[in-house]
């Protein structure tokens, strides 16, 4: 004896019946967002402006988000361990990353092996800050502006030699796309972190060196140290005296910057939920105002701008890691 089976329109009948409770369903879900702690990965130790920025944000979500906001700080292989950590997080909005230009501007093409593709395995809330870097010479250094530095390469091609973080960073490339957009030659001596590159400067041991607005910003203040140009395409907030590279060079800018993603499959309205949280956060003066004391630039996007930003750089520093031949071991 046959089964009896229900015919087509009432199967089409029972799903158009069930299509409003599951739609309901997925929005209770995404209303309850978030219904335990959400976690931040700052790929990088505290203490650098994508943690302490960051620190800043988590602590003004908590107060606006039912549940508190954690970072969780993991460090190692230039940012790609805590990034290959939030590409494999569960996709459900309570596992953040921090991106940032070294992590998905740089990384891509410069480490051979990277645990993670920085244009799919993320879904991109915003960017929240852009941190300007800066050339800063011992006092010693004869040049004071860009185009006496620029002068003086040109007249002794290689001699100048310039600090940086380490190979591959922000401080390495932005050095890399300056040489190439002057036609000169400088001497890259990488550090193990700015910290020993900024202390050679300090000591006369390195004449000059790129290194972010946020962590010069004390030296050039004490007059340890002086300024000879911004990176990004303006004047820096921070330092309206000291002329933009583009300003010699035009067209040039290399700037830092950080951002929030979630694992790619994370649900839309999640990010577009945290996407409109943050950036209101990043329009209000007061947090803005903190963030620039910080010596950050506030920086809101859209979620589409913040991934058509990231492919952007992608392509930016691709160049310039070729035409110097930089490459990392992953």
């Amino acid at each position: 004896m046959g089964i009896a089976r229900p015919s087509g329109r009432r199967v089409v009948l029972a799903a158009a019946l069930a299509a409003p409770a599951l739609a309901a369903s997925a929005a209770r879900a995404q209303e309850a967002w978030p219904s335990r702690p959400v976690r931040v990965i700052v790929p990088f130790p505290p203490g650098q402006a994508s943690d302490t920025i960051t620190r800043l944000l988590a602590e003004a979500l908590s107060a606006r988000w039912p549940q508190r906001v954690v970072v969780e700080n993991r460090a190692g292989g230039a940012g790609a361990v805590g990034s290959e950590a939030g590409a494999r997080a569960a996709p459900d909005g309570h596992t953040l990353l921090v991106f940032t230009s070294g992590t998905h501007g740089i990384n891509p093409s410069v480490i051979r092996s990277l645990p993670y593709d920085a244009e799919r395995d993320f879904a991109y809330a915003t960017l929240v800050f852009t941190v300007p870097l800066v050339i800063v010479a011992h006092p010693s250094f004869a040049p004071g502006d860009v185009p006496a530095l620029v002068a003086a390469a040109r007249a002794d091609p290689g001699g100048i030699n310039y600090g940086s973080g380490g190979p591959g960073t922000s401080q390495h490339m932005s050095a890399e796309l300056f040489a190439s957009r002057a036609g000169v030659r400088l001497t890259h001596v990488p550090y193990r972190g700015s910290g020993p590159a900024m202390a050679d400067l300090l000591g006369g041991n390195i004449p000059i060196m790129f290194d972010s607005v946020a962590s010069a910003l004390p030296h050039l203040r004490a007059g340890r140290i002086k300024a000879i140009g911004v990176t990004s395409a303006g004047r820096a907030a921070q330092l309206p005296e000291v002329p933009a590279i583009a300003e010699t060079l035009p067209g040039y800018e290399a700037i830092g910057w950080a951002g929030l993603c979630a694992p790619a499959g994370t649900p839309a309205p999640v990010v577009e939920r945290i996407n409109a949280d943050v950036t209101a956060l990043l329009r209000e003066p007061d947090f803005a105002a903190r963030v620039i004391l910080m010596g950050g630039n506030p920086a809101p996007q859209t979620t589409a701008e913040a991934a058509a930003f990231v492919r952007d750089e992608i392509a930016k520093w691709r160049a310039v890691a070729e035409g110097a031949n930089v490459r990392l071991e992953g």
